[in-house]
């Protein structure tokens, strides 16, 4: 049976890493820097107590980030009714690049130490899979059934446009404004499917 001094020492721990938690969650939504010291000073807390809790930058993101991303189903809900994977993937490279703008310090921290620390990687969250999947999920019978690798190499090559790592090479080396990258973006999106469905248009 817990003691009252455990479970206050419980109930403490449990505070501080809530504390964590929320400063990290309103740290992201600003689409500001990133930072263990930032989100430390906002907690109240030292940055050695937030690594007490968090063993790295990325595991604190993504344990922020849960929830704030909705299902794919649920993101893709307005193209829900349309059969065509082309409108679908226009609509979900959209919605994900704004996600990710409105976000972006948290992304570029967590593309940063995915970089400098492979090992790490399991902890980005992956969305852009789940809503690539979904926007396709009218050629799974079609392209999907006749050719598995062809289906299987539009995904691949979803991945590289929809993507944190295609926005910020447009808006940081393209110097194309948050607008205009997200629009080329989509309009490559758009092409690779219209090229993956071309051998099969009759």
């Amino acid at each position: 049976m817990a003691t009252p001094d455990g479970a206050g020492r419980t109930n403490q721990k449990l505070r501080t890493r809530t504390a964590i938690l929320t400063a990290a969650r309103e740290l992201i939504e600003t689409g500001g820097d990133v930072t263990m010291p930032a989100i430390a000073r906002a907690a109240l807390v030292s940055e050695a107590t937030a690594y007490r809790y968090f063993a790295d930058l990325p595991s604190l993101i993504s344990e922020a980030l849960a929830g704030a991303w909705p299902p794919p189903d649920q993101a893709l809900a307005p193209v829900a009714d349309s059969t065509d994977p082309v409108e679908r993937i226009a609509f979900a490279c959209d919605f994900l690049l704004r996600g990710i703008l409105a976000r972006q310090g948290s992304v570029r921290a967590m593309i940063a130490a995915t970089v400098t620390r492979p090992e790490s990687v399991a902890a980005r969250p992956g969305i852009r899979f789940g809503l690539i999947d979904q926007a396709l999920r009218p050629l799974e019978d079609t392209l999907g059934a006749s050719d598995p690798d062809a289906f299987a190499q539009l995904k691949r090559g979803l991945a590289v446009v929809v993507s944190a790592e295609a926005l910020f090479v447009l808006t940081d080396l393209c110097r194309l404004d948050p607008e205009e990258a997200v629009a080329s973006a989509v309009g490559t999106a758009v092409a690779l499917t219209r090229t993956a469905l071309a051998p099969t248009a009759t």
